[in-house]
């Protein structure tokens, strides 16, 4: 007899935390090993069509307005009174408020297999949240799983047990950022010029840390050395008319596109000569994966597990945060060797196939529930962690 995992997910938006989270249920559901379900906090969000597609029953909803809100209660006895009813032997929380009511509910409900996740730095926790982390959550949870080696470090130098902490790296769906339209038919649908060399980043305009302004003021460097060069920026989100006002400040206001919400990666990829990743901080970019997937050559800050997948001069160039005159230069060498550039963008494309393949990202979710319900070590864990941890 399968045991019963259960998923939950905060909701279905084109996030990448929720799309890892929808694309393992798939991989999950497919693999056949295990009978997957999914709650979570609201239903709503485009990801959704995707799990109903795989007919997993009933997608509960446990509405979340705040640990301090009075219906958490009665909210987190509705969610383990479920789990009990499921028979759930596995609860797998994706995110800081799935992974609190998750492992608190899962505890309420005896549930013997507990994950939670961590999938990004710090940045985002108030000093109260890493408490409750760290005293509540990650106590009562067996895996804390994370997807780059560098947030498993910074946990374990916060004081979670090395022994808990296990890094599953982001898998790639590579069919999905296979293009569907001509070069020309997708210039035409994201509203770009022909005769132009495109540098794209792809990242939410809903917070400062992806740094826009820095990958800004590197375009005015690389449109002064490069005469056809244009910047594509996509996403969507309540900064964007700032950072508009800011490249028509810059005197780029005419070079750059912003895009709004992408949902043909793989087209506006397609069309690109070069993707940057300008952030501040990151866990670990899924754009990263999806630039080196198409075979685009990259330049990244060095933040999160950046490194992890991207290899100094043969995949891409990683270069310090906030330093917009570093990442021009690298961009304008790419943009005046385009041979160089192919290269690299083909080097990463086999980095994503031989690491971050949805094969790996299952084969090592796999062995995670399996040792942990044979109370078992967690398998893997990388030394890193271990000597830290020791």
């Amino acid at each position: 007899m399968r045991e019963n995992v259960l998923h939950l997910i905060d909701n279905f938006e084109q996030g990448g935390t929720e799309r890892q989270a929808v694309q393992l249920v798939r991989l999950l559901t497919e693999s056949g090993r295990y009978a997957v379900r999914v709650a979570c906090f609201q239903g709503h969000g485009v990801l959704r069509a995707e799990v109903e597609r795989l007919n997993l029953g009933e997608i509960p909803e446990f509405p979340l307005r705040g640990f301090g809100h009075p219906k958490f209660a009665a909210q987190l006895f509705r969610f383990a009174r479920h789990l009990r009813r499921e028979r759930v032997s596995v609860v797998h929380a994706h995110g800081f408020y799935t992974n609190t009511f998750g492992v608190l509910g899962a505890t309420l409900a005896g549930v013997p297999v507990r994950i939670a996740s961590r999938r990004e730095t710090e940045w985002l926790r108030t000093p109260a949240q890493r408490a409750l982390e760290q005293k509540v959550t990650f106590r009562l949870a067996q895996a804390v799983v994370v997807n780059a080696d560098a947030i498993g470090r910074q946990l374990v130098a916060a004081g979670v047990p090395a022994s808990k902490v296990l890094t599953v790296h982001n898998g790639l769906d590579m069919a999905r950022l296979a293009p569907k339209r001509t070069r020309a038919e997708a210039l035409a649908h994201f509203g770009l010029p022909e005769g132009r060399r495109f540098v794209t980043i792809v990242a939410n305009l809903h917070h400062d840390v992806k740094d826009h302004p820095t990958f800004l003021r590197a375009a005015r460097r690389v449109r002064e050395a490069v005469a056809d060069a244009a910047f594509v920026v996509a996403g969507e989100g309540r900064l964007a008319d700032d950072y508009r006002a800011l490249a028509a400040g810059l005197g780029i206001g005419d070079d750059v596109f912003f895009t709004g919400r992408c949902e043909s990666v793989g087209d506006l990829l397609s069309v690109s000569d070069v993707c940057v990743l300008s952030s501040k901080s990151e866990g670990f970019s899924n754009s990263i994966l999806e630039y080196m997937a198409a075979a685009r050559p990259v330049v990244v800050t060095d933040v999160g597990g950046a490194r992890e997948a991207v290899e100094e001069g043969q995949s891409g160039y990683v270069v310090a945060p906030e330093d917009d005159e570093a990442l021009a230069a690298r961009v304008v060498s790419l943009l005046e060797d385009p041979a160089r550039a192919r290269r690299m963008g083909e080097e990463g494309r086999r980095v994503v196939e031989e690491k971050f393949s949805c094969e790996a990202q299952l084969a090592r979710t796999e062995a995670l529930y399996e040792s942990l319900l044979a109370k078992r070590p967690l398998p893997h864990t990388p030394a890193a962690l271990r000597r830290e941890g020791a």
